[in-house]
């Protein structure tokens, strides 16, 4: 199992390395890389149009502002393509959201929510448990744990709201 994270500029790093963790703690191989639809735009394709023969069966891709870089790379592969808007300072993410999220028919990238890279690696997590049950089950403890937790965070609460 193996995924990469590819992010527009070192900037997203502090976003991004919330998914990092959360994939090798699932125990998926991962890549993070730095590379721009706008700048690097030969390295990006190099990498991405190369990414299914390395083993890599997912991409995430962050990507504030014009937030061309999941587009681009999910115009290049034909691996799922899931998309991070990142926070602004214009717009809040708003903008960054709007460029992933509008993608034209037949370049799909799924999309989650402003800096939720955590959601991009459970989605990621989700894709790769199609054809891992092993992984599908360690999927499902952390869901149930999550659950676990807000009954306890309910339980604590002593029955006082409700």
């Amino acid at each position: 199992m193996k995924v990469a994270i590819i992010m527009g500029s070192k900037s997203d790093y502090d976003v991004v390395k919330k998914a990092e963790q959360l994939l090798k703690d699932f125990g998926v191989e991962v890549s993070t890389r730095i590379l721009s639809a706008h700048r690097t735009l030969e390295e990006t394709l190099d990498f991405v149009q190369g990414a299914k023969e390395k083993g890599y069966e997912v991409i995430i891709a962050a990507a504030g502002k014009a937030a061309h870089l999941p587009g681009v790379v999910a115009a290049a592969t034909p691996l799922p393509v899931i998309g991070v808007p990142m926070k602004t300072s214009m717009m809040g993410g708003m903008d960054s959201l709007l460029s992933i999220v509008q993608m034209p028919a037949g370049i799909p990238v799924a999309t989650v929510g402003v800096d939720a890279s955590e959601n991009a690696a459970l989605l990621a997590l989700r894709i790769l448990s199609l054809k891992d049950d092993s992984l599908a089950e360690k999927y499902m403890d952390y869901v149930e744990n999550t659950r676990e937790k807000v009954l306890a965070d309910d339980a604590s609460l002593g029955g006082l709201n409700g």
